[in-house]
């Protein structure tokens, strides 16, 4: 016979099957209460052809690998829609374009959405920061980090003048220049000056220039590795290994000098408490945080820049156009003038040009959400695609602003050719949320304002110092003849010169 014991176990665990089966039911319920309540209908299947959507991710590998990823995305909407379900390795999914539902994941539903595994894909570099932290932690991150945008800003923008000038002095006119490189240390200065009030030579005690070189590359290398990792969704601990780990390490050590040069300089000013107040914990937080703010200061507005300048070097007409409002304006030549912020708020066209190019090549291409609540996305669903659709528990919604920003039905047949002139005349009136190079809603950019400072006075600066500006020759697939491209967090333009 079988022991009370036992007995009392049997019970316990049938009555735990009883709760959770419960559970599963009721939710279910909720489930259909929703669905009801909004006139949910499913979206439609993406263009997968194998189970798993094993095929779209080898061909989404084979991209990667052409450097044509974004391509990739292309055909996917083309082939799929605006708004599709998404299933790959078991994890399933909504990827969308629409601006609708982007607002909604940004705006009007935002307590509705998190980061996801985005913490977890993201920590082995930038640890615990403001663009992997949810809820009270982020929002103490943004109010703390708000007044480095809003105080300084004199000091700020003579610091992007000086390095602007050492870009332009280091390269005499007529020579080939690879200008990406040089537009990423510059921001990297710019961008170190607004974290610790100094400039590069001073932020580290040794031999700074050298290992910003170090640092650079591990950064690049890190961020393609988390890249890699998010498209892998539940699955992103398979990408990693020692050369991630060693990239991460090098990125982390540089930042500890620096920031531990900074606390050692504080506490030798006047505010001597400064380095006794901060324990080791305190020291990774800063770290953590720099490392974010880097990701933006300096790699997006570098993008932004390269992309300017190889746009207007492929478009004549806009560069003269352009080369036409400064002069109106400043002084150009071999006496040129700096322009003021005053003045760079003047150059409309200039304006409408870097607008177009982060229409074109927004600095953040691809970006999710994940539910962190059973909701809906207020379109989508069923044979027209206009009707709401539901988002489970723990599902993500992926959506890529490159591919929304090139829509035709949006932005004209012409959505995919550089033309500033677009945004003339309202032509394109209430742009709203189908325009987004710098998110949108609570997590808008904080550092827009001094991006577009600082991308504006560097154009600026370089077209009324040489005279000739003309596009190299860009890299091209030779099976496709087609742009490549770096996806990494953000979008880079693969160069090759001669």
């Amino acid at each position: 016979m079988f022991s009370t014991s036992f007995i009392l176990g049997l019970l316990g665990s049938l009555s735990l099957v009883v709760v959770y089966r419960c559970r599963i039911y009721q939710h279910e319920l909720r489930v259909k209460e929703i669905v009801t309540a909004n006139g949910c209908l499913p979206p439609r299947k993406w263009c997968s052809a194998w189970p798993l959507g094993l095929d779209l991710l080898v061909k989404a590998f084979e991209y990667d690998r052409r450097q044509q990823i974004l391509k990739f995305f292309l055909e996917v909407v083309a082939r799929s829609g605006t708004t599709f379900e998404q299933s790959l390795l078991f994890a399933h999914g909504i990827d969308t374009i629409e601006p609708r539902n982007i607002q909604a994941l940004l705006s009007t539903q935002f307590t509705d959405f998190g980061l996801g595994l985005r913490p977890q894909t993201f920590s082995p570099l930038l640890g615990s920061g403001i663009f992997t932290q949810d809820g009270t932690p982020w929002r103490h991150s943004r109010e703390l980090l708000r007044p480095q945008f809003m105080t300084n800003r004199l000091s700020n923008f003579d610091q992007i003048k000086a390095a602007v000038e050492d870009l332009i002095s280091s390269n005499p006119a007529n020579d080939i220049v690879d200008l990406q490189p040089l537009f990423f240390r510059l921001t990297f200065e710019t961008t170190l000056f607004l974290l610790f009030g100094q400039d590069l030579s001073t932020v580290k005690s040794k031999d700074a220039f050298g290992q910003e070189s170090d640092f650079a590359d591990a950064f690049n290398l890190a961020q393609g590795y988390l890249a890699k990792r998010g498209r892998l969704c539940d699955l992103y601990w398979l990408l990693g290994g020692k050369e991630f780990r060693r990239a991460c390490t090098v990125c982390h050590e540089f930042f500890d000098d620096a920031v531990q040069h900074a606390l050692d300089r504080a506490a030798m000013s006047t505010k001597p408490n400064v380095g006794e107040r901060t324990g080791p914990y305190d020291r990774k937080a800063l770290r953590d945080q720099c490392l974010n703010i880097l990701l933006a200061g300096r790699d997006t507005t570098a993008c932004c820049l390269t992309w300017t300048l190889r746009l207007l070097g492929q478009h004549p007409r806009v560069l003269s156009r352009l080369r036409a409002e400064i002069s109106d304006t400043i002084r150009v030549g071999p006496e040129a003038q700096a322009p003021t912020i005053t003045q760079l708020k003047t150059f409309t066209y200039l304006s409408l040009v870097i607008k177009e190019v982060l229409r074109l090549y927004p600095s953040v291409p691809v970006n999710s959400c994940t539910a962190i609540r059973t909701t809906t996305l207020p379109t989508g669903g069923g044979p027209t695609g206009t009707s709401p659709i539901l988002v489970r528990k723990g599902e993500a919604v992926g959506y890529c602003v490159y591919a929304m920003h090139r829509r035709k039905d949006i932005y004209g047949p012409d959505a995919d050719k550089f033309r500033p002139e677009r945004w003339e005349n309202d032509e394109l009136d209430n742009v709203g949320w189908v325009y987004l190079p710098f998110n949108g809603g609570p997590r808008v950019c904080l550092g827009q304002e001094f991006a577009m400072l600082e991308a504006k006075y560097t154009v600026v600066r370089l077209l009324e110092t040489f005279e000739h500006i003309e596009a190299g020759a860009d890299r091209f697939d030779r099976a496709v003849g087609e742009e490549r491209q770096v996806l990494t967090l953000v979008v880079r333009m693969d160069v090759k010169l001669g």
